[in-house]
């Protein structure tokens, strides 16, 4: 049993070695750990920005067509906005349109 503690102790001792260590005595980052937190707060800063420009998709990037594919239609779309509107894409949309945002209503 103490061989497995001696064999504990050096593990400990080798993973908290000064040169891991700043000079306040707390671990340094590693160049890892730096690039994945800069690349969450750009992720984060992105989808804030998406989130306060909130627009409308155009009709081209969503697919949007003038009529239904199978029984998919605007007007039985959790978006849909009567007359002739929908909430999450730009410009005039046909109640009987189609686009890849396509969400049916709740039954």
């Amino acid at each position: 049993m103490p061989a497995v503690r001696h064999e504990a102790q050096e593990v400990i001792t080798m993973s908290t070695s000064n040169a891991d260590r700043d000079c306040a005595g707390a671990p340094r980052p590693t160049r890892r750990a730096i690039l994945q937190g800069a690349l969450v707060a750009t992720i984060v800063g992105v989808a804030a920005d998406g989130a306060a420009a909130q627009g409308k998709a155009k009709q081209s990037l969503v697919q949007y067509q003038e009529k239904p594919k199978g029984n998919q239609e605007c007007d039985n779309c959790v978006q849909w906005a009567p007359p002739d509107s929908c909430k999450v894409v730009e410009g005039k949309i046909a109640a009987k349109g189609w686009c890849a945002l396509y969400a049916p209503k709740p039954k």
